[in-house]
Parts: C-alpha cells; structure tokens; sequence
C-alpha cells in the first residue's frame, strides 16, 4: 500500500508540471494501460506479484533514467522532479528485491 501511495503522489507530482507547463494530464482508463511502459499482471500468487511489481520498478527505473539525459539541462525543475521519482523508484526495486532475496 505504501509504494501505490508514492506511485499515486508520483503520478500527482507530474500532473501539476504538465499544467505548470501548459499541457493537460490525461488520466483516462482507457488509454492510460495502452500509453503504459509496463504490462499489467495479474498474478495471484504473492512471490510472482513481487516479481511483477520489480520488473515494472525496472521498467519505471530505465524510463525516468532516459528522461533525465533526455531533459539534460533544458529544464532543471522537470529534471529535479525526474531525479527524485528515480530515487523512489530505485529504492522501490530494492525492497522488492530484498523481499524476494535476490
């Protein structure tokens, strides 16, 4: 509950620098999994829930990671913003993977 709690406080974070920046956040269901960069498992079984939701932090790792060289230093707020969803996410990845004892 509490990593759904920061991906939700991640997902608000960047809702408001898309409207800093003059765009609209889209939130709709329907094309929010299509737009996704992890796949959404539904496994019943808790080690292959961790090891879903590890594999998705890795996904959300490389992802951030391309964003901030993307960014470089053509907008330091977005980048810091950036920088800090990283962090989460990294530290994410490593309680999941101590969970699992990898």
């Amino acid at each position: 509950m509490v990593h759904a709690n920061e991906e939700l406080a991640h997902a608000d974070r960047l809702a408001k620098r898309i409207v800093q920046l003059g765009g609209v956040p889209d939130f709709a269901p329907a094309s929010l999994s299509q737009r996704s960069h992890a796949a959404y498992d539904d496994s019943l079984h808790l080690k292959a829930m961790i090891k879903s939701n590890l594999v998705a932090e890795h996904v959300a790792i490389e992802s951030y990671a391309q964003m901030v060289a993307l960014i470089g230093d053509k907008d330091p707020t977005t980048r810091s913003l950036f920088e800090d969803i990283l962090a989460d996410e990294q530290a994410h990845a490593e309680e999941l993977a101590d969970w699992l004892g990898d």
